[in-house]
Order: C-alpha cells, then structure tokens, then sequence
C-alpha cells in the first residue's frame, strides 16, 4: 500500500459522504435545470456545459476531503482538532489549512516497551519509563542521531550510541 493511500485513509468516511452528498445534490439539477437557462451557457456545446458544472463541484469534494484530512490528522496528532478543523473551515482562502500543514505536530512514535503512542519530543515513554530516543549521559535530553556532541550541553558523546 502507498503512502498516499494511507494518507487517504485519514479522511474520516463522514467527510467522503457529505463531499459526495453535495457534489450529486447540486451538479445534476445545475445541469439540467439552470445551465440550459442561462443565456451565456447555453449556448455552449452540451459536452462543455456537462464538463464546466461536473467539473467545478468536483473541487468542492476535494475541499471537503481537505478539510476531513485535517480533522483526522489533528485527531491522530493528539492536536486539538476540532479546532483545526474549524481553523480550516472559517478561514478565509485556505490559510487555515496552510497554517495547519505548517504547525502540525510530528506523529507520534510507539514505545519499544510497552507499544503505546509516544509524543515524538518525549526522550522517555510515560507509561513505562523506556527510553524512546538516546538521551544525553551528561543532561539527560533527547539527542539526535548524528549528533557528536550534545546540542544542550556540549558533552562529547560515545560513538556507539
């Protein structure tokens, strides 16, 4: 499986429906009843007309998808993501959605103890006290893995970590 198809999988169904519900509420009796009407567009070939009107509502399914992936990416962050989601909704232009992807949280990781969901900035697992990320004999804080010398205090670290 992709990772862009499980990335999809984050998107609540309850969005998919409600994205799908508005997409055949509105593109069928657009179609049929108002676009003939209209005397700029119903001059247009009936193909152009069926590609205009069932081509824009599929960008409304899309954001609707969007504004689902928030709510569950927040959710499986451990964000506040009513909020987000919300954020995503009423700001205006997609900004909400832009400041989401660049404020989210990094996922979080499973403890190698006792397998349960670690935020990804914790050095240590709150269930059970393991480690989750080598730690710094000196200060005890997180280290990353190519690091030398300890970010926070300067102590030289082994090469073998």
């Amino acid at each position: 499986m992709s990772r862009f198809t499980k990335e999809l999988r984050v998107i609540p169904k309850a969005a998919w429906i409600v994205g799908w519900f508005i997409y055949a509420c509105f593109t069928t009796p657009l179609f049929f009843f108002a676009v003939p009407t209209d005397p700029d567009m119903g001059k247009w070939p009936r193909w152009g007309q069926a590609l205009f009107v069932y081509g824009i509502f599929l960008f409304v399914v899309a954001l609707v998808a969007l504004i689902g992936y928030v709510y569950g990416d927040a959710k499986r962050r451990g964000m506040r993501y009513v909020m987000w989601t919300l954020l995503a909704i009423f700001v205006p232009d997609l900004i909400g959605v832009i400041l989401y992807f660049i404020l989210r949280d990094p996922l979080p990781a499973e403890c190698p103890g006792c397998h349960a969901s670690v935020f990804a900035k914790f050095a240590f697992c709150p269930h059970c006290g393991t480690a989750t990320r080598p730690v710094c004999p000196q200060c005890g804080k997180a280290l990353e893995p190519a690091w030398v010398n300890c970010g926070y205090c300067g102590t030289k670290l082994p090469a073998h970590r």
